[in-house]
């Protein structure tokens, strides 16, 4: 009995491993990253398995156990928290950049009473975004570019953006067009997945093979250190205050082995669509693995950013 599970385990890890190095998702252009996020939305897998929320957990300080979709929302509230957008009076315009399917605009706009326009480069999540968004909530979505704001300079009493920076070849772009649609004496909230600073230490022929893989499979042009979008932010002609940084690394790191135990959690939300996407789940198992590797090793951080004003 043991040993025939051992060989099914195998079996379905060379399968993973097979299915993995076969295909990537290298980054080649906007369209690029708007093509692989319409795929993970059109097949409701990530959907199914971890709800609204593709983005990382916050598991407390210390991190404790807790349900992973549980986990995702109690991030979106200490991000909240953190960056000040708890203060802002109801009603407050929020830009929610790089919005997924809309969970975390709900929540701003449900929690907080702000009045929130969402938009992704993925024309898939946001027709998703608004499906799932009841009528009468302040929140509505657009498909739009985040390098080309298409949006007046002021116009936002905060900006909040969550793991979508790696996906930005001009990362400086970013940050002044986050910064340009703020209004002056604004919040900004920022969370992304960020590579160790070159001067902390340069990467080992390990290190950038993982790093090639982590870029390669997910359409990531290239990812910024904490200290490196910091200065973008500091230093853009449209920064108006102080950027203060901390680093949620240890806070999110669970959500990347909980991002695949959910599969065994949930088996019915994987088998319900078929095999294609158990496929799907054995493809993304191997890049899930190498970015916990990354973050537990210090390879990557996850840095939250916020405007002080």
């Amino acid at each position: 009995m043991l040993a025939g599970l051992l060989l099914l385990t195998g079996a379905v890890g060379a399968t993973a491993c097979w299915i993995w190095l076969r295909r990537d998702r290298r980054y080649e252009s906007s369209e690029s990253v708007a093509a692989a996020y319409d795929a993970w939305t059109d097949d409701r897998l990530l959907e199914r398995l971890w709800g609204d929320h593709v983005h990382l957990g916050h598991y407390g300080s210390p991190p404790r156990r807790t349900d992973f979709r549980a986990a995702k929302a109690a991030f979106v509230h200490e991000l909240v928290r953190w960056s000040g957008l708890d203060q802002l009076p109801p009603g407050s315009r929020v830009l929610d950049v790089g919005c997924g399917i809309g969970g975390s605009a709900r929540i701003l706009a449900k929690d907080y009473g702000l009045d929130v326009l969402g938009i992704s480069i993925s024309p898939a999540q946001i027709r998703r975004a608004t499906e799932l968004t009841q009528e009468g909530l302040s929140c509505r979505f657009a498909v739009m570019d985040a390098l080309d704001l298409q949006l007046p300079d002021h116009s936002f009493d905060a900006v909040w953006s969550v793991e979508a920076g790696p996906h930005m070849p001009d990362k400086q772009r970013y940050a002044d067009e986050l910064l340009r649609v703020l209004k002056p004496g604004g919040h900004l909230a920022v969370a992304d997945w960020n590579r160790r600073d070159p001067q902390d230490g340069a990467m080992n022929r390990t290190e950038r093979w993982v790093m090639r893989q982590l870029l390669n499979q997910w359409a990531h042009p290239e990812f910024a250190s904490i200290p490196g979008f910091q200065s973008n932010l500091s230093t853009s002609v449209h920064n108006q205050g102080e950027i203060a940084t901390a680093d949620w690394t240890r806070e999110t790191l669970p959500s990347w082995i909980d991002s695949i135990v959910e599969g065994v959690r949930r088996p019915g939300a994987v088998f319900s669509l078929g095999p294609k996407a158990v496929l799907q789940g054995l493809r993304e198992t191997p890049t899930l693995l190498l970015m916990h590797w990354a973050f537990a090793t210090g390879l990557m951080q996850f840095g939250v950013f916020r405007l002080r004003r």
